[in-house]
């Protein structure tokens, strides 16, 4: 989405019990960009609206909701597959926050924690909740995955219910049980 200057805060600004509300409702060429980012194919009545607010003596705190109608492709279609987002969205940007190095880190449980910016855009933090909000394989209503079956010439294909670890306990069962 592109970067309006009425989207960015400065977080030095909001010290002692300065508040910073928001309602952010992009126009259609921002709209458009966003449908382009994410591979929408339709979205309308975009809203991001919310409040930040000093949290402790240098912390912020983002609470805002996300709401929007989206169109995504069916995942085996590619039929248009509406659906509607209304979600929370929470971030703490903590000013002292260290961030963990290596090769191998370890996620926390709470995600919502970021480093503090010096500026925040707001429409990147729309963008974000956004594509982490829609459904990642979304069907068309009466789409099925059905079954692939994949095997050499001659032999028996491998079939799903053969992958299944207690299928074979089940077939000796009913086996013993004649």
């Amino acid at each position: 989405m592109a970067e309006h200057p009425e989207t960015r805060v400065r977080m030095a600004e909001l010290t002692g019990n300065r508040r910073r509300a928001f309602d952010l409702r992009p126009d259609a060429s921002a709209r458009a960009a966003l449908m382009a980012e994410l591979d929408l194919l339709g979205l309308e009545g975009l809203r991001f609206s919310g409040e930040m607010r000093p949290q402790g003596r240098a912390d912020v705190r983002l609470a805002g909701r996300l709401v929007a109608d989206v169109v995504q492709p069916c995942v085996v279609t590619l039929a248009p597959v509406p659906g509607r987002i209304d979600v929370p969205v929470e971030r703490l940007y903590l000013a002292e926050m260290v961030l963990p190095e290596g090769d191998e880190i370890e996620m926390p449980e709470d995600d919502s924690s970021e480093p503090m910016p010096e500026v925040l855009d707001l429409s990147e933090v729309l963008t974000e909740a956004l594509a982490l909000a829609l459904p990642d394989y979304p069907r068309a209503p009466g789409v099925d995955l059905g079954e692939a079956v994949f095997g050499p010439e001659g032999a028996e294909p491998l079939r799903d219910e053969a992958l299944r670890p207690f299928a074979g306990l089940a077939a000796l069962r009913d086996k013993l049980s004649e």
